[in-house]
């Protein structure tokens, strides 16, 4: 390898993830205030890779095991490349692959090599070539914040205070007594006290050590250059650099950010980042973006599209997209339903499949760029705690969901004997056929992928209605969210992307023949495109 060393870095992920489950909201008949209208600005140009991608986040050890270990490997990844192509993803996140003493992997034993027991080095060089002919990319997971406390660095650091790694952690001669979110911050060490805002086993390291700095680049350079892959999703980002008692979004975080920001554009230019920001709204969150990060999760849009398909109204969704869009109208976020660190979707969901295709189309028919959750597209379903939702996939209803022919690290999920590869690829209505008609949908048509949308005033809360758009494009999104019909609804827009006349509405999804649109005024009141939704119904209509 070009770098050497041994870096044991532990993120937190699952204390800063976690999510409350969203408030069901009640439908109503109603008339409802006209809705602002929302115009992002020039989306940037070119356009970046990822601004067209459909994410597909990846457990190593839970994906698909090769040599019937029960743990999942770099192999299994590989040899399901065909499978993840169909799906229609074109890029995918994997959770921590470095040498870890835990089975999450978020406590890294150094940056420089692979965890021994997902496969070697070559074998995910492998993985990254066979991906990249496909047209699939790759990112990982960086730990930045913290290392564990059996990190080579950090055991040399706690060995002496004249240790050559002292000052690459943060140490104090006594108890300065302050908490973190998960209680005390401060821990003793054989030299004093050292700080680890997410325990004792995760000690921080120093970022105001240049020689700190100077690794992490290194650490990021030989894995963007000598190892090949496209990107990085960054944990727990926003206590990367304290100040004092003040520990997340610190003005320190932010220049170190844009100091790696343009390092590691400079190795790779087309590199990807996004991170974690969580509990910090949109309006903190775009602080990270555009010199810092590309793109960072937008937990107010998963909340959006997980309560409105729960609660069965467009309140949530609605309120999502006008709250993120305000502050981030350009659209470097990331959407997802549910990740790593909550509940799976299907089991928020309560089982209900109908609610689930109504998640999948709100996440994929709206902007940002979408994370599929491995299995999600299946509905799998897990509760904590997180070895639960962190589950084998369900490839068959055969032993061990087809995950391994060994003992399988953790029990797979109850339903996978109905909710699995098989039987839904042989099922053309199947939840998994449903995703891959909505990612071909998202990747044919620049009006699903772009940044573009209008909320449409509906009068009826069961109904959520957009208009997505980009220069050539302008597609109607429909969705009844209720288990009944509903006819009691109307739609009105006042637009400046409407001109004056009639248009034919195309269906794309849905299988309906709209009533013409017709456009007065740049505007439209009271239009009835259906004179009956059907139940958990999505509808797509491109507007010709």
């Amino acid at each position: 390898m070009k770098y050497l060393g041994f870096l044991l870095l532990f993120s937190i992920l699952f204390t800063s993830c976690s999510s409350a489950t969203p408030t069901p909201a009640s439908p109503t008949s109603s008339p409802i205030p006209t809705t602002q209208v929302i115009t992002p600005t020039v989306t940037p140009t070119p356009t970046s890779w990822w601004e067209k991608a459909v994410f597909y986040e990846i457990f190593v050890r839970s994906y698909y095991d090769t040599n019937g270990d029960g743990i999942g490997d770099f192999n299994g990844i590989t040899e399901k490349l065909d499978y993840l192509q169909d799906l229609g993803v074109n890029a995918l996140w994997l959770m921590p692959i470095h040498p870890s003493p835990s089975y999450h992997g978020y406590d890294v034993l150094t940056y420089y090599n692979v965890n021994s027991d997902y496969g070697t080095l070559s074998d995910f060089v492998r993985l990254v070539t066979e991906a990249h002919k496909r047209g699939i990319r790759i990112i990982i997971d960086l730990v930045l914040n913290h290392t564990s406390d059996k990190n080579p660095w950090f055991v040399d650091s706690n060995s002496s205070l004249d240790s050559s790694h002292r000052d690459w952690y943060i140490w104090s001669d006594s108890d300065p007594g302050y908490s973190g979110p998960l209680g005390n911050a401060w821990h003793r060490g054989k030299f004093g006290y050292y700080y680890g805002i997410f325990g004792s086993n995760m000690p921080d390291l120093n970022y105001k050590n240049p020689a700190v700095t100077v690794e992490m680049k290194n650490v990021v350079k030989f894995w963007l250059n000598d190892i090949g892959v496209d990107g990085f999703r960054l944990d727990a980002v926003k206590y990367l650099v304290e100040e004092g008692q003040k520990q997340e979004n610190t003005q320190s975080t932010h220049d170190w950010l844009k100091d790696f920001y343009t390092s590691y554009k400079a190795d790779k230019a087309d590199a990807y980042t996004v991170g974690e920001v969580y509990g910090a709204g949109a309006f903190i969150a775009k602080t990270y973006t555009g010199d810092q990060m590309d793109e960072i999760f937008s937990f107010e849009m998963a909340g959006g599209f997980t309560g409105s398909a729960l609660g069965g109204a467009n309140s949530g969704v609605n309120s999502a997209v006008q709250f993120t869009l305000k502050d981030l109208p350009d659209g470097p976020y990331a959407t997802f339903l549910t990740n790593h660190d909550q509940n799976r979707v299907m089991s928020l969901l309560n089982g209900n499949m109908d609610k689930a295709r109504l998640a999948a189309a709100l996440l994929l028919t709206s902007p940002g760029t979408p994370f599929i959750y491995y299995g999600e597209e299946v509905g799998m379903e897990g509760v904590k705690p997180d070895e639960e939702i962190r589950r084998p996939m369900q490839w068959s209803g055969g032993a061990n969901a087809g995950f391994t022919t060994g003992t399988p690290w953790e029990a797979v999920g109850d339903n996978y004997p109905v909710s699995n590869v098989a039987v839904e690829t042989a099922d053309p209505k199947s939840l998994l056929m449903y995703y891959r008609t909505l990612i071909a949908l998202r990747s044919q048509h620049p009006a699903l992928n772009g940044t573009g949308i209008q909320l449409i005033e509906t009068t009826n809360r069961a109904v959520y209605a957009a208009l997505r758009f980009s220069q050539g494009e302008k597609i109607l999104v429909l969705v009844n969210l209720s288990k009944s019909p509903v006819g009691d609804y109307k739609l009105g827009l006042k637009s400046d992307l409407l001109v004056d006349g009639s248009y034919k509405l195309e269906s794309l999804l849905g299988a309906a023949n709209a009533v013409d649109l017709t456009i007065s005024a740049g505007a439209f009141a009271n239009y009835v495109p259906l004179a009956e939704l059907s139940p958990f119904t999505t509808y797509l209509f491109q507007i010709k």
